[in-house]
C-alpha cells in the first residue's frame, strides 16, 4: 500500500492532487470528478465515460429488462418528463 499524501485547500476551494497520485491513477488535466462529503470525509470519484461498445451493451440490457417487465416507451417518456419538471 502506498503512503498517504497531504494537500491543502486554497481560498478558492481548489485542492491539488499530488503528482504521485495523479501518475499512479493516470489522471489527466480536465478529468471530471463526482465529489461526496460527509462530516470530515471528502471523496473524489473520477468520472469515466464508457466506451461506445460498452454503452451500447448497457442500452441493450436496459431495453431487454424493460421489455421483460412490460414497461412501455410512453411510460418512460412520462416518467422522464415528470422528473425534469420536478428538478
Amino acid at each position: 500500500m502506498t503512503r498517504p499524501a497531504t494537500t491543502k485547500m486554497t481560498s478558492k476551494g481548489q485542492v491539488v492532487i499530488p503528482e504521485e497520485v495523479r501518475r499512479r491513477l493516470g489522471l489527466k488535466p480536465g478529468i471530471r470528478f463526482v465529489v461526496v462529503g460527509k462530516k470530515d470525509v471528502v471523496i473524489l470519484k473520477a468520472i469515466q465515460l464508457p466506451d461506445l461498445e460498452e454503452f451500447d451493451a448497457l442500452i441493450s440490457e436496459a431495453r431487454r429488462q424493460a421489455r421483460r417487465s412490460g414497461l412501455r416507451r410512453s411510460e418512460v417518456t412520462r416518467a422522464v418528463t415528470r422528473v425534469r419538471r420536478a428538478g
